[in-house]
C-alpha cells in the first residue's frame, strides 16, 4: 500500500486479504518491544530479512524462541541461511533454470509472467509450517522452519530435472510442448482464430483424438504409432494437426474433442478466465473491491468473507490496544516516532 495511507495497489492487494496492518520502527527499542509482545503470544512468525539482519534487529529465531518456546518461526531467504545475498524472483527464476527453459525454441530465455519462485517458496514454507505445528502438537516444542527461494525453485523442476539427472541431456526450450509426451501442450490455432491446447497422455486418448478429427490415418502411420514415435517425429505430427485444426471452428473442435473425451482447453486471457470460473474463486468486500482466492483447497478453509487488504497502519491502534498499550502509551509511541499514530488511520 501507499506509505501515506492512500490507495491500496493491486499488487499489494493480491497478497494481503484478511490481514491487519501495524507500522513500527523496530530499530527503536520501544518498537522492538511491541514485536516481542506479539511474538510472545503468537503461534507463527514469518520473516524474510536478509541473513544476519534478523540478528541485528533482535528478531532472530533463537531470540524469539527463547521468549516463546512454542513459537514456529518461518523464514524465507534468497540463497540460504549462510548466504547474505539479497534475491528477487526474476533472478532466482534465471539461476534455477526456469528462465532458460521458458520460451520458444528460436526465442530468448523468458521469465514466467508471475513471480513463480516467490509463490513456490511460499507453498514450501506453508508445508513446513504445517508440519512444525503438527510436531508441536505432539512435543510441545516450537522450531525454526527455513526455506530459500533457490531451494524451492530447484525442488520444483520435476521432470525437467529428472530428464537431466537420469539421461544426462540438458533440457532445451520447447515452447509449450512437453519433452516426453506428444501431443501435449502444443498450441493449435482454429479456423476462427481461437487457440487450443491438447494434453494427450495415453494411447487411448491418442486414438480418440485421431478418430474425433477423422484422422485415423495418423494413428495408422508407423511414425506416430506410439508415444516414442510421436516424440521423435513431433515436428511432422505438429504440421499435420495444425492443418486439421485450422479447418475447424472453436465450437466444432470443442464438440468433437468433448464427445471423444480428449483432454483439451482453450487459451484464455484474464477476462475469459474469470468469466468462466470467477464466481467461486473471488473475494468481495463491501466496497466492491475484487480479489482472487489464493488458497484453492476445499474442505478446510472456504471463507470468502475475508477483510479487504488493509491500508498502511490501518489496524495499528487496535493491535496495540490488544497488546496492553492504553491511549497514553500509544501517544508516547507516536511522539517518539516509533508508530505513525492514530491520526494516520483511515476514518
Amino acid at each position: 500500500g501507499e506509505p501515506d495511507g492512500g490507495s491500496v495497489s493491486a499488487y499489494f492487494s493480491c497478497a494481503n486479504w484478511g490481514k491487519r496492518s501495524l507500522a513500527l520502527d523496530v530499530a527503536d527499542p520501544a518498537g522492538l518491544e511491541v514485536i516481542r509482545r506479539l511474538a510472545a503470544d503468537s503461534d507463527v512468525v514469518i520473516a524474510s530479512y536478509k541473513p544476519g539482519d534478523d540478528v541485528k534487529l533482535g528478531l532472530d529465531p533463537a531470540t524469539l524462541l527463547e521468549l516463546n518456546p512454542r513459537l514456529i518461526y518461518g523464514q524465507i531467504s534468497a540463497y540460504g541461511r549462510d548466504d547474505p545475498r539479497p534475491g528477487f524472483d526474476a533472478i532466482i527464476q534465471a539461476e534455477s533454470g526456469f528462465t532458460f527453459l521458458n520460451g520458444e525454441p528460436d526465442g530468448p530465455p523468458t521469465k514466467m509472467p508471475v513471480a513463480l519462485v516467490d509463490l513456490l517458496a511460499a507453498h514450501h514454507l506453508k508445508e513446513g509450517l504445517l508440519v512444525a505445528l503438527l510436531q508441536r502438537h505432539r512435543t510441545g516444542a516450537g522450531r525454526h522452519v527455513h526455506v530459500s527461494l533457490l531451494d524451492a525453485a530447484i525442488a520444483s523442476l520435476a521432470n525437467q530435472a529428472s530428464n537431466y539427472l537420469v539421461a544426462g541431456a540438458v533440457p532445451q526450450r520447447m515452447g509449450s510442448e512437453h519433452p516426453n509426451i506428444v501431443p501435449y501442450g502444443a498450441v493449435y490455432t482454429l479456423g476462427d482464430g481461437r487457440e487450443l491446447v491438447l494434453a494427450v497422455g495415453t494411447e487411448r486418448q491418442w486414438q480418440a483424438l485421431t478418430k474425433s478429427l477423422d484422422r485415423q490415418d495418423l494413428d495408422r502411420d508407423p511414425r506416430f504409432a506410439d508415444n516414442r514415435g510421436r516424440v521423435s517425429h513431433r515436428t511432422e505430427l505438429h504440421a499435420e494437426l495444425t492443418g486439421t485444426f485450422s479447418r475447424l471452428s472453436s465450437a466444432e473442435a470443442a464438440r468433437r474433442l468433448g464427445a471423444a473425451r480428449v483432454p483439451y482447453g482453450f487459451v484464455n486471457d484474464m477476462a475469459a478466465v474469470f468469466a468462466q470460473r470467477g464466481g467461486d474463486r473471488l473475494l468481495l468486500d463491501h466496497a466492491g473491491l475484487r480479489g482472487v482466492r489464493s488458497f484453492a483447497a476445499e474442505g478446510v478453509c472456504t471463507r470468502t468473507d475475508l477483510t479487504p487488504p488493509p491500508g498502511y497502519n490501518a489496524d495499528g491502534a487496535s493491535i496495540l490496544q490488544q497488546l496492553g498499550y492504553d491511549a497514553d502509551a500509544r501517544a508516547a509511541l507516536a511522539r517518539a516516532g516509533v508508530w505513525p499514530g492514530e491520526a494516520r488511520e483511515p476514518a
